[in-house]
């Protein structure tokens, strides 16, 4: 049995066992809150997940799969839009080839089995046996970018010549490694225009920044803290996110609820346009408000919110020194962020979704604020002074940035930001507008496929999740997979986002400014050939591969 007919027998057998992508009968209930909108509105906004509809009958969005009559023609086939793509070119087409020899592993190549070769200029297209290798395709970068090696000669630079801890020592290693992990500080808060470089929080990531301010906000438990100016929220205090959140952004806020007595509330996702509900959001903000966390641009439906009109209804509306937090994850790397301009209290960042190490992220704050947080963590770096009875700590960032921190991580997000500015932040993402709309047309034209977020014609993030008719999400990746080409298939740490959509899984397929058009179109064709290959297979395939003599089990 070929590769390729092992995936598709496990494949089978998944959809036969039970369609994986239909949502179960049972039902689970989060007490931290209840809240009931107006009558005008029809879903509930307290956070209860219900039973969703089957995907039949889920509200999809931005679909027109539907045949006419008996016509089963490819709808790429239609008179309008006839091949239409071959034709097309990008603006920009010459980006993508100028870095794509800045990026090795981008040279992957794969035998016909899918094992990876060794990504070497001198790789044949053909392997040993004759048969073609296949090239990779890379469109996962949502999940992680690649590393130029502008970053990963930084990384083995500090290694190798200015190996050290920073801050305090007397010798030159030490001063040199200090002088480039506070380099690295500065051109953070270059890079989205902070107003001091002390607004820069180094973190893990940005599930550690939302954690650090979550955390900072909820250490009293609900009671006054002994410093009366350290911020913290407690009982009847509202917390306000939305259903779209990555997992990083709701979880901790329902610790923070738990923990303090606050009330946390959601903005119910937008079906209908994959949009951010801006009048259900308004009805949620009252004058016990005291925090609004949101995504800039959500990761599974590639929506870019509207933080203007967020800002100005919270600083209207919320109470006095109500704070706004923005996980800006799937924006900062790809679109001009100035914190001055969006006037935001915190923004959270990963600097592996930007060409960055993992490991690495950062919080940013303003700095009054900042320094109204008491410390989330104890230890050396943060402290002032430190007696046996009590200690006092420093100011912002140090307070924030206990222990010895990711030196070599931190310097290689700041050779990150500097590959990042020689290309240019507008470049990247007026490339990535024309990609994105280009990956989503395409989609649009797959028949069978069902994508999620806004429709085309919407300026959207570069990344679009989908889901088919025929295949699971995950046995879709795995097929891709084996073609060479590389992208996401799960919930995406969105489980209540999918769950409003009626779905349990999708898949998605997320782009940077060193993929092309040619990537787009090479993982059209397999995704076309493989839903044909899926729509092929009578029910006697799907007999034979649900014999336990037959079933390959996938790993």
């Amino acid at each position: 049995m070929s590769s390729k007919q092992a995936v598709a027998a496990a494949a089978i057998a998944s959809t036969i066992l039970g369609n994986p992508l239909q949502l179960g009968s049972s039902s689970s209930s989060l007490s931290v809150v209840a809240f009931s909108p107006s009558s005008h509105h029809h879903r509930n906004y307290a956070s209860t997940f219900l039973k969703s509809s089957a995907v039949s009958e889920s509200p999809s969005v931005s679909t027109d799969n539907s045949d006419d009559g008996d016509d089963n023609t490819d709808k790429t086939n239609n008179s309008n839009s006839k091949s239409w793509w071959k034709d097309f070119q990008l603006k920009d087409s010459t980006l993508a080839p100028s870095v794509i020899n800045d990026f090795p592993i981008l040279a992957t190549s794969f035998d016909a089995d899918g094992k990876i070769i060794s990504p070497t200029p001198s790789t044949d297209a053909d392997g040993a046996d004759g048969k073609q290798n296949k090239r990779l395709v890379y469109l996962d970068s949502a999940a992680t970018s690649q590393k130029p090696n502008a970053v990963t000669s930084a990384l083995t630079a500090y290694y190798e010549h200015a190996n050290s801890n920073v801050h305090r020592g007397a010798h030159a290693l030490s001063r040199e490694a200090t002088e480039q992990y506070e380099s690295a500080r500065d051109k953070v808060a270059s890079f989205i225009n902070a107003n001091s470089r002390n607004e820069i929080v180094f973190t893990s990531g940005a599930t550690e920044a939302i954690n650090l301010v979550a955390t900072a906000l909820s250490n009293t438990c609900g009671q006054p803290p002994k410093n009366a100016r350290d911020l913290y929220l407690t009982k009847g205090d509202e917390i306000i996110i939305t259903e779209s959140e990555h997992h990083s952004n709701i979880v901790p806020w329902q610790m923070v609820a738990e923990r303090t007595g606050a009330v946390l509330k959601y903005v119910p996702a937008c079906a209908a346009t994959g949009g951010f509900d801006l009048d259900a959001f308004t009805e949620l903000i009252t004058p016990n408000t005291k925090f609004v966390s949101v995504q800039h641009v959500s990761n599974v439906l590639g929506s870019i919110n509207p933080v203007d009109e967020i800002v100005e209804i919270v600083r209207s509306k919320a109470a006095p020194g109500a704070n706004i937090m923005l996980d800006a994850c799937q924006s900062v790397p790809h679109m001009g962020v100035d914190v001055q301009k969006l006037n935001v209290d915190f923004i959270a960042a990963s600097g592996h979704k930007m060409c960055g190490p993992t490991g690495i992220g950062f919080l940013y704050g303003k700095e009054s604020v900042l320094n109204s947080l008491p410390p989330y963590k104890g230890g050396g770096e943060m402290i002032d002074e430190v007696y046996m009875d009590h200690s006092t700590y420093a100011p912002a960032p140090a307070r924030f940035e206990a222990g010895t921190p990711a030196i070599a991580q931190a310097i290689g997000l700041g050779a990150a930001i500097d590959y990042l500015n020689k290309i240019g932040i507008e470049r990247i993402h007026d490339y990535e507008v024309e990609l994105a709309d280009y990956l989503r047309r395409r989609l649009e034209d797959v028949k069978g496929v069902t994508v999620l977020g806004p429709p085309v014609g919407t300026e959207r993030a570069a990344l679009c999740a989908f889901v088919t008719e025929a295949v699971h999400p995950s046995d879709l990746g795995t097929f891709l997979d084996v073609e060479g080409v590389a992208i996401r298939a799960g919930h995406h740490c969105c489980q209540p986002l999918h769950r409003a959509l009626g779905y349990s899984h999708s898949a998605r397929a997320s782009l940077y400014f060193y993929n092309t058009k040619e990537d787009v179109d090479d993982f059209i064709a397999v995704l076309e050939d493989t839903l044909k290959f899926f729509g092929s297979l009578g029910s006697d395939a799907i007999e034979e591969a649900d014999s336990d003599d037959n079933f390959v089990p996938l790993f």
